[in-house]
């Protein structure tokens, strides 16, 4: 084929997908086999010593994974991917790459309440602090470095405080300290915004919500620009011999893709957390339409948004598509299609009436995800954000009253009918 540049609506159906060599299938197949054959011994040894691409166990690289690693990398606008069992354990795999006991990295307060334990708690647990930050100031990331920080982390749009960073400014500080910044991308997805062009450096997608599209499947993905400078000296384990692999050095020998070779050939190849072949297959399928979803998301988010404003049950909207939010100019910059299809409201009586107005509805469905073609809907203070303290709570914007919803593909005359006799029944 010709040299052009391909648009994100052909890559989301094309890239890493060509027929199968071996039958001419035109979808991407599932190789649900755990290992593959060596031509020989020569070139199983070569594999092994990384000195010979190749697919040796699916826990490390599989066919029919490898198609979704390099679908992501092509929409995200980087050099490769590393796909994972899960979004958590995408940012696990991430920071057990950059990070060891006694480093510290510093991250937005405004975090998923599962990531804000993950890096507070278990990763504290290994010696690695996580410096959490109120906001996404950029002097405030800039203040927390030391000599022991190895990156910077948010994510595009906090979860659930709805926060957008100034990720140029951010970028700014992490290149003035030669670190690189990793952001979670999971509520914008590529569609709507690549980090990576604002001097992101890493990019994390729980692919589990809107690249699969249709909750059935749980999956992560890590990719990275190839633009980070891993030789400056303040990563040994990137410039480092390599004991494991004969004393090869990632950044010498791999160059631009040494951090997806590390994530791949040291932490998925020793924690284990790899992507199933099938929930591969699937997340494929869901990536064909990302574009046509996410349109369709926004476009009925907005309705929604517009309607909860007005309602006279609702105390506040949480959007930072309203001109009132605080974050409506950077959501401009950053994602002038729109901010994604997650947002939050309060609904006028608190903690009690948030709860009888989610037992009231009847067509959105109540449960902990996000990114589903169906409208979704939560209590972020009593269910994914409950193991946070009081103060930890107030930090990353989570309210008593906060009721969050993610929007789905349903007729919006639907979805509005819904929450507005909800809101009518918790008044009665």
């Amino acid at each position: 084929m010709t040299e052009r540049n391909w648009g994100f609506r052909t890559r989301s159906l094309h890239a890493g997908g060509r027929p199968d060599s071996a039958t001419g299938a035109r979808a991407v197949p599932i190789y649900q086999s755990t290992s593959f054959v060596f031509e020989d011994t020569e070139d199983a040894a070569d594999q092994f010593a990384l000195q010979k691409f190749g697919t040796i166990y699916t826990r490390i690289s599989n066919p029919t994974i490898n198609a979704f690693e390099e679908r992501i990398a092509s929409l995200e606008g980087g050099i490769g991917s590393v796909a994972t069992a899960s979004g958590m354990s995408a940012e696990f795999l991430t920071a057990a790459a950059l990070a060891g006991s006694g480093d510290n990295f510093v991250t937005s307060s405004a975090l998923y309440g599962g990531t804000h334990t993950l890096f507070d708690v278990t990763l504290g647990r290994f010696g690695v602090e996580a410096r959490f930050i109120n906001g996404d100031e950029p002097e405030a990331y800039a203040r927390s470095i030391d000599a022991k920080t190895k990156f910077l982390y948010t994510e595009i749009i906090g979860n659930p405080s709805g926060s957008i960073p100034d990720l140029d400014g951010i970028a700014e500080v992490a290149r003035a300290h030669n670190l690189p910044l990793v952001i979670d991308g999971t509520f914008s997805t590529p569609y709507l915004c690549r980090p990576m062009e604002h001097g992101a450096d890493i990019v994390i997608h729980s692919a589990t919500k809107f690249i699969g599209g249709h909750g059935n499947s749980l999956g992560g993905v890590v990719s990275e620009s190839g633009k980070f400078d891993w030789g400056s000296g303040r990563f040994p384990s990137m410039t480092d011999p390599v004991a494991s692999y004969n004393g090869l050095n990632f950044w010498e020998n791999f160059g631009e893709y040494a951090f997806c070779t590390k994530l791949r050939s040291e932490q998925l190849r020793d924690i284990g957390a790899a992507m199933s072949p099938t929930n591969a297959f699937l997340l494929l399928q869901g990536i064909e339409t990302l574009p046509f979803r996410m349109d369709a998301h926004v476009a009925n988010t907005k309705l929604v948004v517009d309607f909860l404003d007005d309602h006279e049950f609702v105390s506040w909207v949480n959007y930072a598509g309203l001109q009132s939010s605080p974050y409506f100019d950077l959501a401009q910059k950053y994602m002038p299609r729109g901010p994604g299809a997650v947002f939050t409201f309060g609904v006028k009586g608190g903690r009690e009436a948030g709860a009888r107005f989610i037992e009231s509805l009847q067509l959105i469905s109540h449960l902990a995800n996000v990114g589903d073609a169906r409208t979704l809907v939560i209590h972020p203070a009593s269910t994914t954000h409950q193991q946070l303290s009081d103060e930890n709570l107030v930090s990353g914007g989570v309210t008593p009253d906060m009721i969050r919803l993610s929007i789905g593909l349903e007729d919006i005359e639907d979805i509005l009918w819904d929450l507005d006799q909800a809101l009518h029944r918790v008044r009665r």
